[in-house]
């Protein structure tokens, strides 16, 4: 009988990075041909996950050591690891991506020397980010996973306006009608927040875009969700427009919003639906519509071509019981009143 009274010596913040990296590469030179090689390839890439996960948050009884915190992000950035943690996740099996998940955040939150080292390191190979994006929706596997982690490069003013200025910004309006129902919230849920985040950050974007065909393109796919035959499209896409629109920075987007006549009749349809709430989320951006004291002539024909529709849909409609009745019916009412004094 032997005994062994030795343990492994634990690995440097240095060392976690390299064996990540080596065992990241291996990946390329194994293939489905090799199976029980790929098997144990990605078992190495399984075990130095568990290890960066535990130096990066502890081992459950005690706390991570924040100098080899550092020190690890740090290395994960000299290292390139960044690159391939990204460019590996198709082929990453399930435990694996969920200590990736987990890693991801605290990676990106750690400061080195006072700066966002993975943060900048994002900044600098900003075609990661599309990687991400192209990727996540389009992979079964691995959307949730991609999900996660833009919606934790979504918390960074920086990251989020590459993400909405790249021409893979477009793509979040086709992945959000996918069939796969978990797929496709989860994609409404990044695209969310992109668009209410950094309320500073979409302002300056789309005022940059102000006089480009972008403003109308960005809205024109807009419409295919608010007018999707999916009830859920429908009311999501209706209830970020009406959080996105409606705050204070994005008035000059809403005022311009307001003089199309075709976005009108798309609230006009809404106030028709057979859903009470995508109605009533409906009304409230109708109204602004109607209240605006310098609608264009084409609005008003259409308000006045439909006035006794419209004030037949109003006086049925009803937020139901609750706190917000006076209010609403008071709005109600001014807008009735509008509508009825509009003329061509």
């Amino acid at each position: 009988m032997s005994f062994s009274f030795f343990k492994a010596r634990p690995k440097t913040p240095q060392e976690v990075a390299r064996s990540i990296k080596d065992s990241l590469n291996a990946l390329d030179t194994k293939t489905v041909v090799e199976v029980k090689a790929l098997e144990k390839a990605l078992e190495e890439v399984e075990k130095n996950f568990a290890t960066m996960r535990c130096m990066l948050s502890g081992d459950g009884e005690s706390e991570p050591n924040m100098d080899q915190v550092t020190q690890l992000v740090d290395e994960v950035c000299k290292e390139d690891v960044i690159d391939l943690l990204i460019h590996k996740l198709p082929t990453l099996g399930w435990e694996a991506r969920k200590d990736l998940v987990h890693c991801w955040s605290i990676l990106l939150k750690h400061k080195v020397d006072s700066k966002y080292c993975c943060v900048e390191y994002l900044e600098q190979h900003a075609e990661l980010l599309d990687f991400l994006v192209v990727c996540s929706y389009d992979n079964k596997e691995i959307a949730l996973t991609c999900g996660l982690m833009l919606r934790e490069c979504a918390k960074f003013p920086t990251l989020t306006r590459y993400i909405l200025e790249s021409a893979s910004f477009v793509l979040f309006f086709k992945f959000v009608e996918l069939p796969t129902f978990d797929v496709a919230s989860d994609a409404f849920s990044t695209l969310k927040d992109l668009l209410t985040r950094h309320q500073k950050v979409v302002s300056e974007f789309l005022t940059a875009h102000y006089d480009e065909d972008f403003l109308f393109q960005f809205f024109d796919l807009y419409e295919k969700l608010l007018t999707s035959p999916n009830y859920v499209t429908r009311r999501q896409s209706l209830k970020l427009l009406s959080d996105f629109l409606l705050e204070a920075p994005n008035s000059h987007v809403m005022k311009r919003y307001i003089l199309e006549v075709r976005y009108l009749k798309v609230m006009m349809t809404l106030l028709r639906d057979s859903s009470k709430n995508i109605q009533l989320s409906a009304f409230h951006i109708f109204k602004v519509f109607v209240a605006n004291p310098n609608k264009p002539r084409e609005v008003k024909i259409i308000l006045s071509k439909n006035r006794e529709k419209l004030l037949e849909l109003l006086r049925d409609l009803s937020p139901g019981k609750g706190s917000e009745d006076e209010q609403f019916e008071e709005e109600k009412e001014l807008i009735m009143k509008e509508i009825e004094r509009v003329s061509c």
